[in-house]
């Protein structure tokens, strides 16, 4: 339930730091299990490692940097006329799963929203004001959504002409909920920048644009026989002729598309991914769930010449990508998403401002262009600062407990490091291994070193592999291994969101052949692996 916070309560653990790590606890283990111990692959180096320029800088463009995307988001998707024909309010943005930077507002703003909460919570009338939320939305007080001068008048603001993009901020930026905290939505209160946001429901705000048909390649698409790949039925996927409303439907069912999670591939698959955290980038490598990017700068490289704006797909380069990358159903989807472009009346594109480079299919550049390089190492740079958050407050010796457990018994060091202040290692762990079940059908060959276009049928887990995985650099599919931290937030397990707790994740009722079968059969022992999974963080030895 959410709940107002008065403002000089601020959550302590994000103003004052960690508390200090207590001393360490010995345990008396049972022969035997002390030779089998391990603190993990403890990889020291980064074997993949990027430049890092200056955070200060960095930080600017991770919170309002849109590199020119808002001509995609406001003049093909047109979301503006969208948020505006919907009558979206400052209320209706939080059950969305948007939040507000208190800071960022007005003083005479804020001191009205502090009062309207104390006396009527969320019913007021300011936070029930679709121009209320303009003026936040203008104030860049939303977090993630920037407004940019467009017109080049002065003046920030939408009504008169300027347009709203997109940053990382998006998916990757909470509050401390000084104000509100709202655990099922958005939250009000200073930036917390590098968590995932986990209740973000990207699909219905991508549904409120008043041309959802420009996302078509981030749908689940239906194929000529009629099958289509993702959590809909294969009756629901859809196709060039598919109406708004359709697409609206598609995009706002949380059964089809998960709350925190984005549809970030541009490949007709229904594989919405589950936001990741971006603090602490120095220690995590390669990059994508499929460890399909060595190198963080050409991740964000591909998000915003690619996912934050598909219409390069429809560029020279775009077109030979989807033809490398699928074949010929990427010939089709290029001819079908330009016939849907040409019916809504969408011109001008592509609109992310970048530099033609390299090949298509490079890393450095997937569709052949690369935004500017200084702010891609800036942003590095700042991600690379950006602590974890604390660790959630457990019982210490059940903690200490589990922990001894993940270093023996429980064969988790066998991938994972005990310590979160040693980078990930940096392979890619294959397809069967972390997949027992995996028994894919081949969708279509591809070009070496690319592997054929796989999927096992009646799982989401493969799904974000089927196009765009390792293999792309030569490397096998599989997945990448994510940094352990923050888990005590998250709601929802495994890169599809498939698993809904941790509980269950450790189960070992879900089977042997279910994604990522490693499992504790004693329930406390369970338990006690868990709380030493919350308490993660990166301060701990």
């Amino acid at each position: 339930m959410a709940k107002f916070v008065p403002v000089a309560v601020v959550l302590a653990s994000l103003i004052a730091g960690c508390a200090p790590e207590p001393p360490a606890v010995t345990l008396e283990l049972p022969v035997g299990v002390l030779a089998q111990s391990s603190d993990g692959p403890a990889v020291m180096t980064r074997p993949a490692s990027h430049l890092a320029g200056d955070p200060a800088r960095g930080k600017e463009v991770f919170r309002y940097e849109t590199f020119g995307n808002e001509g995609f988001w406001s003049d093909a998707a047109r979301l503006p006329q969208g948020l505006t024909a919907a009558k979206l309010t400052p209320a209706g943005a939080l059950g969305l799963g948007l939040s507000f930077d208190l800071e960022a507002m007005a003083w005479p703003t804020r001191r009205a929203i502090i009062g309207e909460l104390n006396q009527n919570f969320l019913s007021g009338p300011l936070l029930n004001s679709p121009a209320t939320l303009l003026e936040l939305l203008n104030a860049n007080a939303v977090i993630g959504l920037v407004v940019k001068d467009s017109n080049q008048d002065g003046q920030v603001d939408l009504a008169r002409g300027d347009k709203l993009g997109v940053s990382c901020a998006l998916c990757h930026a909470i509050t401390d909920s000084a104000l509100l905290d709202n655990p099922s939505g958005g939250s009000i209160g200073r930036r917390f920048d590098g968590p995932a946001v986990h209740t973000i429901r990207i699909g219905a705000l991508l549904a409120l644009a008043a041309n959802t048909r420009a996302f078509f390649p981030l749908a689940q698409l239906q194929q000529p026989d009629g099958s289509s790949i993702g959590r809909a039925p294969a009756s629901r996927g859809l196709t060039r002729t598919s109406s708004e409303a359709e697409l609206d439907a598609y995009f706002s069912d949380p059964a089809f598309y998960p709350r925190g999670a984005f549809d970030q591939t541009a490949d007709g698959v229904g594989n919405p991914l589950h936001d990741a955290p971006v603090f602490r980038a120095d220690l995590a490598a390669p990059w994508g769930s499929a460890g399909e990017v060595s190198t963080l700068d050409h991740l964000t490289n591909a998000k915003y010449t690619l996912g934050l704006d598909p219409s390069a797909l429809l560029t020279p380069e775009g077109r030979s990508y989807l033809r490398l990358t699928g074949g010929a159903a990427g010939d089709r989807l290029a001819a079908d998403y330009a016939e849907v472009l040409e019916v809504t009346g969408v011109t001008g594109f592509p609109y992310v401002d970048a530099r033609k480079l390299g090949a298509p299919g490079e890393p450095v550049s997937p569709v052949g262009r690369r935004v500017d390089e200084q702010k891609l190492v800036d942003l590095n740079g700042y991600l690379n600062s950006l602590a974890a958050p604390c660790g959630a407050v457990v019982d210490t010796g059940a903690a200490d407990r589990g922990r001894a457990l993940f270093r023996s018994t429980a064969g988790c060091t066998a991938c994972h490091n005990v310590t979160q202040r040693t980078s990930v290692p940096a392979g890619v762990v294959a397809m069967k291994a972390i997949f027992p079940g995996d028994a894919p059908r081949v969708l279509g060959e591809r070009q070496a070193p690319m592997v054929p276009l796989l999927d096992t049928e009646g799982s989401t887990f493969d799904d974000p592999m089927i196009v765009f995985n390792a293999s792309l650099r030569g490397l096998q599919r599989g997945v990448a291994l994510p940094l352990l931290m923050d888990l005590a937030r998250k709601p929802a397990f495994l890169h599809d969101d498939s698993v809904p707790s941790l509980e269950r994740l450790l189960d070992p009722t879900r089977g042997p052949n279910a994604p990522h079968p490693f499992y504790l059969a004693d329930p406390v022992e369970r338990t006690e692996v868990i709380r030493f999974l919350q308490r993660l963080d990166d301060t701990r030895k």
